[in-house]
């Protein structure tokens, strides 16, 4: 079984272990701190009410067996500390099958999440984490040389990645096909970070050479991954700096870090060498055959299930981010297929006034990442993932993306409910909760340069209207969940 290993990928190999785990690590870590208000026994989309609908292999997870806020929060620890531990290299020192048993436990532990996650959790980088969390049980540790089988298949990966979002464009908004996407995207975007009004004000000329550059990145290089070395290398590492670019405009959870680590797994050893030291490796030996074998059975499974993608891909009714199976296994991927061209923000609001005139104070909600206040710079919070401002992005565009977990969520602001305000950056409440809530809709734009001077604000605001009217507590949850204050052509395009 010689000619099943490559000993010259064996620091590609590490870094997408180790970079595997850490980003395993940080989604625990997420779950952990977030998902008692999201999806706890009294939050917003509580998982037993799920569990009582969906059959094993409907929502495959753990929690079919016993549900519990204790136990989840259990599990998530100790999923991060198992993945901080392999993201030290703790799987260089054991024995090969528990290496793979140690990955085995992080995949069944977030999947198990994942699958009862609900609307919290149906983003195409989970299904991404989960994909390469499987793929990283076949990679082996410093007992074998890496299997080359594994490696096309994380390429394979990386192609559907990059190659599927590149189509997607393609075959969607007409901004991508007259280069004009980014005179709008970085403004739009779901939560843009602190450069993302300096990328917003760059040149148009220069815009419009990026979106021909996404296009090449996506559409060609991803074909020279499967291309004899150093072509493959110089493709991956095209990918790591375009992922960079995106990393620097924007908070994308970890979806373009978990990209970049795929990428180092197309680099060979010698390629690296050209650009940085690297470390002597260790005798690797070839893999044994219980080893060789599994490898092979999971090829034979990739190719099998790559159908379902491969069809998605060249239909003309391509979707994105979607999952052919319950096991997340071979997944289709793509985003932004739609840009929109005005940010529209949903800002909460409460006061304590006993009754309601036009001379009432509100006073707002600031939530972690998405913009609010108009003086705040947009933080930098990727790799890290805040679930609930990402879904306030899809809400503002119509109520009906909130439906559900809306109306549970602002009976939890009008009770100053603990684990939901972890979610906030700032309550103005923090002495006694208040009367009434309500939301109203902004539409955002960057400021100009001219602005940022002279009013110090990175954002101008100016209201739409309202979004929810005010609600006092005892208010029926469906009623608030259920309410629609837009007129029948108020929507928005998703990304």
């Amino acid at each position: 079984m010689e000619w099943l290993g490559a000993p010259d990928y064996w620091l590609g190999r590490q870094i997408m272990e180790r970079g595997i785990a850490a980003v395993y690590s940080i989604a625990f870590v997420a779950a952990a701190r977030q998902f008692r208000a999201l999806l706890g026994e009294q939050g917003m989309l509580p998982i037993p009410n799920l569990l009582a609908r969906r059959s094993f292999l409907q929502a495959p997870s753990v929690f079919h067996l016993r549900y519990s806020d204790r136990l989840f929060a259990v599990l998530c620890w100790i999923g991060a500390m198992t993945a901080a531990a392999m993201a030290a290299g703790v799987a260089d020192l054991v024995p090969l099958w528990v290496a793979m048993a140690g990955w085995l436990l992080l995949w069944v532990l977030y999947l198990s999440i994942v699958t009862v996650g609900q609307t919290w959790y149906a983003f195409g980088w989970e299904s991404l984490l989960l994909e390469a969390g499987f793929l990283a049980i076949f990679l082996g540790n410093d007992r074998t040389a890496p299997p080359m089988l594994t490696l096309w298949l994380a390429r394979w990966l990386l192609f559907r990645v990059e190659f599927g979002a590149g189509l997607i464009k393609l075959r969607g908004d007409p901004c991508w096909h007259d280069l004009t996407c980014l005179y709008y995207h970085h403004e739009t975007q779901p939560m843009p970070g602190p450069l993302s009004w300096l990328f917003h004000h760059l040149p148009r000329p220069l815009h419009r050479i990026e979106v021909a550059a996404n296009h090449f990145a996506q559409l060609v290089v991803p074909c020279a991954l499967f291309a004899p070395q150093p072509v493959a290398s110089l493709a991956a590492a095209v990918v790591v700096v375009t992922q960079l670019w995106l990393v620097l405009s924007g908070n994308f959870a970890w979806l373009n870090w978990l990209t970049i680590i795929l990428a180092c797994g197309a680099i060979d050893d010698s390629a690296a060498a050209a650009l940085f030291p690297v470390p002597a490796r260790p005798a690797l030996p070839g893999p044994p055959l219980w080893f060789a074998i599994s490898v092979i059975a999971f090829t034979v499974l990739v190719v099998y299930l790559s159908y379902w993608p491969v069809h998605n891909m060249l239909s003309r009714r391509q979707r994105m981010n979607q999952s052919f199976n319950p096991f997340h296994l071979v997944n289709t991927y793509g985003a932004f297929g739609s840009i929109g061209r005005a940010r529209d923000e949903v800002v909460f609001e409460g006061t304590d006034a006993v009754e309601l005139t036009d001379e009432t104070v509100w006073r707002e909600y600031e939530f972690k990442g998405k913009p609010g206040d108009p003086r705040r710079l947009p933080r930098q919070w990727a790799p890290y993932h805040l679930r609930l401002d990402w879904l306030l992005w899809f809400a503002a565009m119509s109520p009906l993306h909130a439906r559900g977990w809306l109306g549970p969520f602002v009976v939890r602001l009008l009770t100053n409910e603990p684990d939901t305000l972890k979610l906030l950056r700032h309550n103005p409440f923090r002495e006694s909760p208040p009367r009434y809530v309500r939301a109203l809709l902004y539409r955002y734009r960057f400021t100009t340069p001219a602005e940022l001077w002279h009013t110090r604000a990175w954002w101008h605001r100016t209201l739409i209207g309202e979004y929810l009217p005010p609600v006092a507590v005892g208010a029926p949850t469906n009623t608030v969940s259920n309410r629609n204050p837009f007129p029948d052509n108020h929507s928005g395009g998703i990304g």
